[in-house]
């Protein structure tokens, strides 16, 4: 992989690179072309967590049950995860521009629609609906990156992009928590979802403007192909996959019968994108799994997602339930995190292209520190004082996920084709989501059956679930190492 460059850690935005003979000129208008593809994609991660401090609003503004409020959170993941890898495949097949304006377009009606709910049943359709569209719009952005960055350029740009997934996963609270504040608890849950219509209205025309509209690459037919029966095995098995997970109200071991399920489900869709990628595109090609980058890549993106996205979970449950923060308070306590992962994130970009997988491990090993220190925090200090104690290791582990979450990006992508950019991208994403609906579930689990041992069983629910968190980041760890130590057995002139 080339060098990242000296000093600066890589071209500047809009700086020439060089190229090989014969390639095309890099899009002059891609750095600006990515940061609104970055303001979209941070729209719709951010209601994957921003949401939850909303609930209880949500609960006396709408009369709504438990079963609908876990619909709110759970229905908006779980229709994303199901358009992603579609949705990339269509941006691959067809026009990445298109695609990306009609599912920003989309969710921006869906969330002037749930800022506008007047009953269960509506807010529920449209998170829905809100859900499929941010699934459609994640997949093209990283597609965009692969095939318009060249060299050292895209470990930046995924820096990026890195930056925008962490900070919006972390950040989700914090904001949540202000326009509540700022709005009000009758109508400031209205505004967690109306915040994203005057953004999005105001990026949907600067995007046609700067985002290319091509093709990703001349192919034939074959490339034009959307696999129709791929998408349906695949949407069964993700959708049996996730709903136990996701589905917390159904209570019994009787919907676990869903995973062995999904199981031969998604068996069947492997063989079928075998058979049907001998003579035509698949959905998913197999091939992108006889590449130890990333196959690796994706493991470590589903393991960690488990650990990184319970850490919110569980801390703001223990602020708020357990201490007795407002949401306001429990958000800004979180905010160390996300200001590190930010800033390491556009670090890692830039030094991704040097250190390959090497720097994902010191990442991980950074959040597993920053973990044991919030834990070991919270245990020698309460009340108001455990927000402050617990900052300086929050940052600490925000600073190794931002060494994490775009750096694997990079190396997992970076031998994938760029005809198959989108619904690689897609994967990946997929793999992330599925991670953090397991991650929540068995880390919310064992964090809550902990917590009902009474008032002060808080502090022991807390060190459990920080402790089953850090189980999943050190699995990534060791999957890690290994891709590290089978890459250095590997020739060193291997493309």
């Amino acid at each position: 992989m080339a060098d990242a460059g000296h000093g600066t850690g890589g071209p500047q935005p809009g700086a020439r690179t060089a190229r090989p003979p014969g390639t095309a000129e890099p899009d002059p208008q891609r750095w600006r072309a990515l940061v609104v593809c970055l303001i979209a994609g941070f729209m719709t991660l951010l209601d994957v967590s921003i949401v939850n401090v909303a609930l209880p609003t949500v609960r006396a503004g709408l009369h709504m049950g438990q079963s609908g409020l876990q619909w709110v959170v759970s229905g908006y993941a779980l229709a994303f995860g199901l358009a992603l890898v579609p949705a990339g495949r269509i941006g691959d097949a067809r026009d990445r521009r298109t695609v990306f304006l009609f599912g920003l377009a989309l969710f921006t009606a869906a969330s002037a629609l749930a800022g506008a709910a007047q009953n269960e049943a509506w807010l529920i359709v449209a998170r829905l609906v809100q859900g499929f569209a941010g699934g459609i719009v994640v997949p093209q952005v990283s597609g965009f990156i692969q095939t318009s960055f060249p060299g050292p350029e895209r470990g930046r740009a995924f820096g990026m992009l890195g930056a925008v997934i962490g900070v919006s996963t972390a950040v989700g609270p914090l904001l949540g928590g202000l326009l509540i504040h700022v709005f009000g608890p009758q109508d400031g849950w209205r505004w967690v979802f109306l915040v994203n219509v005057p953004i999005g209205v105001a990026a949907l025309p600067v995007a046609h403007h700067l985002l290319p509209a091509r093709r990703p690459a001349p192919g034939g037919r074959r490339h034009s192909d959307l696999d129709p029966v791929g998408v349906l095995l695949l949407g069964t098995g993700t959708t049996a996959l996730l709903l136990p997970f996701v589905q917390e109200q159904w209570h019994g071991t009787a919907r676990w019968l869903l995973v062995p399920a999904a199981l031969g489900v998604l068996t069947a869709f492997v063989a079928w994108e075998i058979r049907y990628g001998r003579s035509r595109e698949p959905l998913v090609s197999m091939d992108l799994f006889t590449r130890r980058s990333y196959a690796a890549g994706t493991l470590i993106s589903l393991a960690y997602f488990a650990g990184f996205t319970s850490v919110f979970f569980v801390f703001t449950l223990y602020l708020q339930a357990g201490l007795h923060y407002s949401a306001l308070a429990a958000g800004v306590a979180i905010t160390p995190f996300a200001l590190g992962s930010g800033a390491a994130a556009v670090l890692g970009g830039r030094l991704v292209a040097r250190h390959g997988r090497r720097l994902v491990a010191v990442g991980l090993a950074t959040v597993l520190a920053g973990l044991a220190g919030a834990a070991l925090a919270a245990h020698f200090s309460s009340g108001s004082a455990a927000g402050w104690a617990t900052a300086g290791p929050l940052l600490l582990a925000g600073i190794g996920s931002g060494l994490v979450i775009a750096p694997n990006v990079t190396v997992t992508l970076q031998e994938v084709p760029v005809v198959r950019a989108g619904s690689a991208g897609g994967v990946l994403q997929t793999a992330q989501r599925i991670g953090s609906a397991v991650g929540i579930a068995v880390v919310g689990s064992v964090f809550l059956s902990h917590a009902a041992g009474g008032p002060h069983a808080w502090s022991t629910a807390f060190d459990t679930g920080i402790a089953v968190s850090a189980g999943f980041v050190l699995v990534s760890l060791t999957v890690a190492t290994a891709d590290i130590r089978r890459g250095r057995r590997e020739p060193a002139d291997r493309d």
